[in-house]
């Protein structure tokens, strides 16, 4: 089949395209013919040997990705039958081997793709709308009427974040830089701040929960704008003693998440695309002979919604 592996940590240079053997299953898991495959940030960090390398590196080969959608092809679950069109995130933090033709998923972290969504959209809805859920409603708890802050609205767990938050009937405030204002307003949310020259420090604590998927030198912006007794949730990194220390100064619930494959999650957000509650933003789709322009596109920083690559 053919297979992206990763020689080593570094460039897109090391991204190689290889054939490999279809991968055997065991019991309990099913193999996917993929039909699409998500990129994230985490998969050029990754590939640069950062964040969660240290969890590939001893394998061999490496294969990087974890955002699949495609079609079952031998089952060794009662949960799905060949033929089915599923999609999930495979293995995550762990070894997810997406970047093939065929996957081999524990069933237990897939669902049904609803009929409604391409692979594609379906593709483009997994890591970024579990971190989503698991932020907003499993860690965060998030209720009707709450004052909710999601940064880096317009990217791919930011936009769909908003779409959640609104569903969940919060009065939702996203940011981005000017020229996606009216992407960011056109989510649902009330109300959009350009992050650009924006002094967070002058402005009111007004926030129940904030989403912080930016990290570093945020982490005190979003701390300035919590009401006590509020909750954020960092995703790209984790917290220094002096962030929490600050945090704990102001009363602020500060936490750091990593998003995990599940099953019972991915087929809440199944139900939510079927609905039309939640709709990915895909804004660029590359053939599979192109993955190293996609990683390059993720790594412009510059992405609105999501970079899907197709087999």
């Amino acid at each position: 089949m053919k297979t992206i592996i990763l020689n080593a940590p570094g460039s897109v240079d090391q991204l190689e395209y290889v054939d490999t053997a279809i991968p055997e299953i065991g019991a309990g898991e099913v193999l996917v013919k993929v039909k699409s495959i998500s990129v994230n940030p985490v998969d050029t960090k990754v590939r640069e040997g950062k964040g969660l390398y240290a969890a590939v590196k001893d394998a061999s080969p490496i294969i990087l990705g974890w955002d699949i959608a495609g079609v079952i092809q031998t089952s060794r679950s009662e949960s799905f039958k060949p033929g089915d069109e599923v999609f999930g995130m495979v293995n995550f933090p762990g070894h997810g081997k997406a970047y093939a033709e065929y996957v081999a998923a524990p069933a237990s972290q897939l669902a049904i793709k609803p009929a409604n969504v391409s692979f594609e959209e379906a593709a483009a809805s997994t890591l970024v709308a579990l971190t989503a859920w698991q932020a907003l409603v499993t860690n965060g708890k998030v209720e009707a009427g709450q004052s909710v802050l999601i940064h880096a609205a317009a990217g791919g767990v930011g936009h769909i974040s908003v779409q959640l938050a609104k569903h969940l009937g919060a009065i939702v405030t996203g940011t981005s830089s000017s020229k996606n204002k009216d992407f960011v307003l056109g989510l649902g949310a009330d109300r959009h701040i350009d992050y650009r020259g924006f002094d967070w420090q002058i402005q009111s604590r007004q926030y129940d929960f904030v989403l912080d998927t930016i990290g570093g030198y945020n982490i005190d912006n979003s701390i300035a704008v919590t009401r006590e007794g509020g909750t954020i949730i960092s995703i790209p990194t984790g917290l220094s003693d002096e962030v929490s220390e600050r945090a704990k100064e102001k009363r602020v619930n500060c936490y750091f998440m990593l998003v995990k494959s599940s099953g019972d999650d991915i087929k809440q957000i199944a139900s939510l695309l079927e609905k039309g509650v939640i709709k990915p933003h895909v804004s660029q789709s590359f053939d599979f002979s192109q993955m190293r322009e996609a990683h390059l596109q993720i790594e412009s920083g510059r992405t609105v919604g999501k970079v899907v690559v197709a087999l």
